[in-house]
């Protein structure tokens, strides 16, 4: 796909902005938030991730029972088996936190796909305008048949070899999340992922491998950090840490009351067995170092401790993600902060 065919998709469906709204999987991402970007001129994405078929069913009927356009960003089938003897002894490590909450943990790994299958079909009876897909290029024959449905074709890369494999495995266009993104790195090899590079030296490599029209991830919380993107080749700016206190955000209590109280972020697996960025708390301090790789046998594992730390409203104990921008959110509605990094304001 040609920039201009991206620019022209973008603006058939009413964006005006340049920056838009990212999937933020895990709670943070709502109907009511891709509602509200579509609003202001920009555009949403439903975050299918750790979802049901039928929960997204749900979704995607209220956002279209509101007449707007969305995205839908899916978790590519790329799992990341974890060893059955570090398992248990993570999960020997992590007692003493479950047991201070209350909760027991799985005793034996969930693997699973996130119900990769059943969602595919479903986006294929129901076509949204865009799908981009996360952790990995997804089954050749479902990117042709989510294109022969109508849908325009999305690919998270961190680096210009995903670069290349996504270009040859057919999608239309990429998105370039550089390792400051908030939540989880999208590196197609978590166990030997990419060296780290600015977003704008990212950009540089990945138009000197590729074509294909970019969009721009990671780190983005000013309009600065915007007009950077879109002057280094990026077609628009995604942002998700930078919407995170906005009211339609589904941001727990103590995840939000977090931006003000930490200083800093840090990658870790502590809290998933893939790499991550979050706000660096107690229980990546005492886990970071000693957790084995594993997805999403970890993410299951480590579930009950952090749903009970947010019931709780204990930060110490909760995966706080946030990129490195995160010191410039503000608690304001999606389409004003959307409307503001972008210049419109």
């Amino acid at each position: 796909m040609p920039a201009d065919a991206l620019d022209e998709l973008l603006a058939g469906l009413g964006v005006e902005l340049g920056v838009l709204a990212a999937p933020m999987a895990g709670g943070p991402g709502t109907v009511e938030l891709a509602i509200a970007a579509a609003r202001a001129g920009s555009l949403g994405f439903l975050a299918a991730g750790y979802k049901t078929p039928e929960a997204i069913a749900g979704e995607i009927a209220e956002v279209r029972a509101a007449g707007v356009p969305f995205a839908v960003n899916l978790f590519a089938p790329n799992p990341l088996p974890v060893d059955r003897g570090e398992f248990a002894r993570y999960r020997d490590e992590l007692r003493r936190d479950a047991d201070a909450l209350g909760v027991e943990l799985d005793a034996s790994p969930h693997e699973d796909d996130d119900s990769w299958r059943e969602k595919v079909d479903l986006l294929l009876a129901e076509p949204p305008p865009l799908v981009s897909f996360t952790f990995g290029v997804p089954p050749r024959e479902d990117l042709h048949a989510l294109r022969a449905a109508g849908s325009v074709l999305l690919q998270t890369v961190t680096s210009p070899p995903e670069a290349l494999a996504a270009a040859e495995a057919g999608a239309d266009a990429l998105a370039v999340q550089s390792a400051a993104a908030g939540g989880h790195w999208g590196t197609f090899t978590p166990a030997d992922p990419p060296p780290s590079k600015p977003l704008a030296e990212l950009l540089a490599a990945i138009a000197a491998q590729t074509p294909l029209p970019v969009l721009a991830a990671g780190g983005i919380g000013t309009r600065q950090d915007v007009s950077a993107a879109l002057a280094a080749g990026a077609r628009a700016a995604l942002v998700g840490t930078a919407l995170m206190l906005a009211p339609e955000a589904g941001t727990v209590a103590a995840h939000r009351a977090a931006f003000a109280a930490y200083s800093e972020t840090t990658v870790t697996r502590a809290f998933t067995g893939r790499p991550a960025r979050g706000l660096r708390n107690s229980f990546i301090d005492r886990h970071g170092a000693s957790a084995p790789l594993g997805y999403p046998a970890l993410h299951h594992l480590t579930g009950p401790i952090r749903r009970a730390a947010a019931a709780a409203g204990d930060p110490e104990l909760l995966h706080l993600w946030a990129g490195t921008g995160f010191g410039a959110a503000r608690e304001q509605p999606a389409g004003e902060i959307l409307r503001s990094l972008s210049g419109a304001w």
